[in-house]
């Protein structure tokens, strides 16, 4: 990535990282993603926000040498992750008068992780500032976003607010500004979904300490910049509130097609009813389309075989998956079939512990299903039906 100015002395020095596919070896990365860093020319005091990833610290150290800059006084960590603290022992061999300036949690973690010196520390207040002669910082804390020792900061005289990982979103662009909002819309809600969903009533709190904030640009960690920041607050908004739509999610395995066959009947039996059903085969699924998916459902019916007396062990993975999540879903089921017996009911609604739903009657049939048990899926439709429009889910 080049160095690019966003505004008066106020600098883009991060990377573009095309071909990761993988984040935290559990993430699907289908676009790439960035890592951005800000330099700021103050009058008196030169500062760089957040680094970048320990596999790209040498494009960072070279778009540094590019702005022209012989020294750094401050470097802000707004969060410890490696993907944008790693580079930070690199900036301090480099420019050893520089100081990290970030929460006493996120110090205590950056000594742990990458084993900075603890005398290399400023630890900063939340709400407190720090003049870099003509620029002002505000330091905000932001704990559980999505790490608890997360911190933003806020440039006060250019209204730009530097959120690290909050509000961003995994894709690779060679665009500064959001260009596309449809494409990073959807990467933005995939990051949210597999990332900030979890903590979706600490986001409320914080963008509630935000809301007074002049802002005219929000330069995030990751992604390209938002200088029409209401498009990703409002979507946020949206995201985290408890509005839920009219949608019943559907994941599942079919080993023999008995399974198959309960799901197709289920998903035309919501269609009828004007409910929106979206499937998820779990052998072909990209985990992240149904974590994104889980953002908005009002409801979730888990559908499975029995294998070894048990849930199928994709399902489990995606049951796992949905509640650690934390959505705001209101409902949930479970359909499926079994040969002889087992415990694969019991075994998915006790893993559905954080998930604040109430359980609808779950239909789990032995082998084929017949006539009966699909008039048993029209009534569970029906039930989700009833459910929905009781919550006014269905105007």
């Amino acid at each position: 990535m080049a160095v690019r100015e966003i505004k008066p002395n106020i600098y883009s020095v991060g990377a573009i990282d095309w071909d990761r596919r993988l984040f935290d070896e559990l993430i699907p990365l289908p676009d790439g993603t960035t890592y951005n860093a800000y330099l700021i020319k103050g009058s008196e005091k030169i500062t760089l926000v957040d680094t970048v990833d320990p596999t790209k610290e040498n494009e960072l150290v070279n778009n540094l040498k590019k702005s022209g800059i012989n020294t750094i006084d401050y470097v802000v960590a707004n969060h410890a992750e490696q993907d944008h603290s790693g580079a930070i022992p690199k900036i301090l061999e480099l420019y050893p008068n520089a100081k990290v300036l970030t929460n006493p949690r996120c110090k205590d973690m950056l000594v742990d992780l990458l084993l900075v010196a603890a005398g290399k520390f400023i630890t900063v207040n939340d709400g407190e500032s720090i003049s870099l002669g003509d620029k002002t910082l505000e330091f905000i804390y932001a704990p559980w976003v999505h790490w608890p020792e997360t911190m933003l900061t806020y440039l006060k005289e250019d209204k730009i607010l530097f959120p690290c990982d909050l509000l961003g979103s995994h894709l690779a662009t060679s665009d500064l500004f959001v260009s596309d909002e449809a494409k990073v819309y959807e990467s933005a809600k995939r990051y949210y979904a597999e990332i900030m969903m979890p903590f979706r009533t600490n986001i409320k709190k914080h963008l509630e300490k935000i809301k007074n904030l002049e802002i005219e640009m929000i330069a995030p960690s990751h992604g390209p910049l938002y200088n029409r920041p209401e498009f990703i607050l409002n979507a946020y908004k949206d995201w985290i509130s408890d509005e839920v739509k009219n949608e019943v999610i559907i994941p599942y395995i079919s080993m023999h097609g008995s399974t198959r066959r309960m799901v197709d009947y289920f998903v035309e039996a919501l269609i009828k009813r004007n409910i929106a059903a979206k499937p998820f085969n779990l052998t072909k699924t990209d985990i992240g389309e149904l974590a994104m998916a889980l953002v908005d459902a009002a409801t979730i019916v888990i559908a499975s075989p029995t294998v070894l007396a048990g849930p199928h062990p994709s399902v489990v993975y995606a049951v796992f998956l949905a509640n650690a999540l934390r959505p705001k879903t209101k409902f949930a089921s479970v359909i499926g079939s079994y040969g002889w017996g087992g415990k694969m009911l019991e075994q998915i609604t006790g893993m559905l512990t954080n998930l604040k739903v109430e359980i609808i009657a779950p239909l789990v049939v032995k082998g084929y299903p017949k006539e009966g048990d699909l008039n048993s899926l029209d009534r569970l439709a029906d039930e989700i039906h009833k459910k929905h429009k009781e919550q006014n889910i269905i105007r």
